[in-house]
């Protein structure tokens, strides 16, 4: 087995050095680092977080936390996963994924068992459990997304008043007036995502004196065709949709077309915080509002990092909005003789 006499004399460097490189305790340059860590990976040597922790009192880990039992692990929350988990390999840090409910009895086994110097959360709700419990168990922790009052919480998440805003923007400037909204329906999950972008859109709507359609799917294709069906027959008046739910999007689109209804030519689509992958699902390709999920992924990363090297300071809140690709799913709207 190798030892860091091994990875010292590879990398021609001193076993301070690589001791620094492998628990974290000090800077090292980058370039140093990497000839480090290139050593470790020619000789099979393994760090030991156990021994980190000891020299240091940090286990160099950090945990992701996804509610994969109330929510749906979509391709854009993939995004978000991976984009953290490469910031954190960047900065030194291994990301676990704790897949686990909004439970707190599971935020009380992480928070004793000190395997984790922090906590990244993802799919916040508006009232979150999982806050008060990481807060009561004085656990470093960042948001991405946010509660409905976030006050002095490290949090980054999309400016969904912004986006939602764009969209209806959008729309208007094709000559839509009434744009209905198609959000994800959970009874038991109040996503902050979700109600933040179905009040702006009540807002802007309402601003402009655009008459207004509200529903909901399950996040599934097959329950996103059944509205789909549905609603070409139960809102024949309205010429425009925001769906913010990619998984039932394709599936509406699809509903639509089964009762005779041309997208875009009779109704436009509009996908609000979605992916080029998901947008591809759909006959014809969704235009869409791109989730800035990468982006998302390694800010969440730096707020936590930030409260880790001082907890008492200001902590980082970071909006980003959501941004428009054009796709095959918009015209103007069609004439009331149409």
């Amino acid at each position: 087995m190798a030892t860091m006499q091994d990875v010292a004399e590879r990398a021609q460097v001193s076993i301070a050095t690589v001791s620094f490189v492998v628990n974290g305790t000090k800077h090292v340059k980058d370039s140093t680092r990497q000839r480090v860590e290139q050593a470790m990976r020619e000789l099979g040597f393994r760090r030991n977080p156990i021994g980190a922790a000891l020299a240091n009192g940090r286990t160099r880990i950090v945990a992701l936390l996804f509610p994969v039992l109330e929510r749906s692990l979509s391709h854009t929350a993939v995004a978000f996963l991976s984009s953290a988990s490469r910031r954190a390999r960047e900065r030194g840090y291994d990301l676990i994924m704790w897949p686990i409910g909004t439970d707190t009895e599971h935020i009380d086994v992480l928070a004793r068992g000190g395997l984790v110097d922090g906590v990244i959360l993802m799919e916040v709700q508006l009232e979150d459990p999982r806050v008060n419990a990481l807060a009561d168990n004085d656990v470093p922790f960042a948001m991405i997304g946010r509660t409905e009052e976030p006050s002095a919480l490290p949090y980054v998440d999309i400016d969904m008043a912004t986006s939602t805003r764009e969209a209806i923007d959008r729309l208007a400037a094709l000559g839509h007036r009434d744009i209905a909204f198609v959000y994800s329906s959970s009874p038991e999950y109040d996503h902050g995502a979700v109600s933040r972008a179905r009040g702006a859109y009540l807002a802007a709507t309402d601003e402009r004196g655009l008459r207004q359609t509200l529903s909901s799917s399950e996040e599934h294709p097959a329950e996103g065709r059944i509205l789909g069906e549905r609603f070409a027959r139960e809102h024949p008046e309205v010429t425009a949709v925001i769906i913010m739910n990619e998984h039932a999007a394709s599936g509406f689109v699809r509903g639509l077309a089964l009762t005779g209804v041309r997208v875009p030519e009779d109704v436009s689509v509009l996908s609000l915080g979605s992916s080029s992958y998901m947008a591809e699902m759909s006959d014809p390709s969704l235009t869409y509002m791109r989730t800035p999920a990468p982006e998302l992924g390694e800010l969440g990363f730096d707020a936590l990092e930030r409260r880790l090297a001082d907890p008492s300071g200001a902590p980082m809140q970071t909006l980003l909005p959501c941004t428009f690709v054009r796709g095959d799913t918009l015209a103007p709207a069609r004439t009331a003789e149409a």
